[in-house]
């Protein structure tokens, strides 16, 4: 078995929008996409103070491609166009397909704004290929009593998608995405294998861990080399986003919040969506 190393580390970009605290690491100035991963917003962390004005992601479209969004802390409230709404609080997850277009909010509820706390958030983009950028829309919400935490080694891994350690994640992608973050402890270590031709992306969001020696500090996404598996130590409590994908070796032409594989399909999207067919979406109380 082949471990995977560090081909290149790239810190992640300070983007704040508003009052919101955001790092991004990809895109960035020297990687464009990871494979099938093509954006991370790292919202917080943060503590927003009571009355607050909360999120500011309001309605808006997309199209061809999914979103997955991590609740470290605080919560956020969801609603879309094809009748979706909930809210997911600390420790949960959302996976948004947006396949042929929907118009959806992510906002705070307005509990969180009048109250305040802490909030951090991590949104994932993940590409789909042709044959399913029009698919029909879907939304599954899930809390953390719902997502599956295996413990080993000084690990734990909360499964969103795929199959560890005996256990089978929350949600079923559609791709075959497997998809998870990773506590580590101090001393802590855990191994990942059947990465021989996948996509992996790999985001330290807090603490430092290592990887064949190489420390991977906070805020920094380590892209690795071929291989068929890669060990993660830590030797500080880390918290660190982990997923790998079969790759898509098609054209990536995006623009704004559409992902499709030509200018024209792009066109299209705008077109589609200024025309009414993406619907639209209610804000959620609460």
């Amino acid at each position: 078995m082949t471990e995977r190393t560090i081909s290149r580390l790239h810190q992640a970009r300070r983007d704040d929008i508003g009052d919101l605290v955001t790092r991004r690491p990809v895109p960035g100035p020297s990687v464009e996409h990871v494979g099938a991963f093509l954006f991370l917003n790292h919202h917080g962390p943060q503590v927003y103070p009571s009355n607050n004005r909360g999120l500011p992601f309001g309605p808006h479209p997309h199209r061809g491609f999914e979103t997955v969004t991590f609740i470290l802390e605080g919560e956020l409230a969801h609603t879309d166009s094809a009748g979706n709404e909930s809210v997911i609080r600390e420790g949960g997850v959302q996976w948004m397909t947006a396949g042929r277009g929907l118009v959806h909010a992510e906002i705070s509820p307005d509990s969180f704004k009048r109250a305040g706390g802490p909030m951090e958030i991590l949104q994932l983009w993940v590409n789909l290929p042709a044959r399913l950028k029009m698919c029909p829309p879907r939304y599954v919400g899930v809390q953390a009593d719902a997502i599956p935490a295996v413990r080993s080694a000084g690990a734990t891994v909360h499964l969103v998608s795929g199959d560890w350690g005996g256990e089978q994640g929350a949600i079923e992608s559609l791709t075959g995405v497997f998809m998870t973050w990773v506590e580590l402890a101090e001393g802590g270590s855990v191994t990942f294998d059947g990465l021989r031709g996948r996509d992996v992306f790999l985001y330290g969001a807090r603490g430092a861990f290592e990887v064949a020696g190489i420390r991977v500090p906070q805020f920094t996404l380590a892209e690795l080399g071929e291989g068929d598996a890669v060990t993660l130590t830590a030797s500080e409590p880390a918290l660190l986003l982990f997923s790998h994908a079969e790759p898509i070796p098609e054209p990536i032409v995006s623009h704004g919040p559409f992902v499709m594989n030509s200018v024209e399909e792009i066109r299209q999207a705008f077109a589609d969506y200024q025309a009414g067919m993406f619907g639209t979406a209610e804000i959620v109380k609460g």
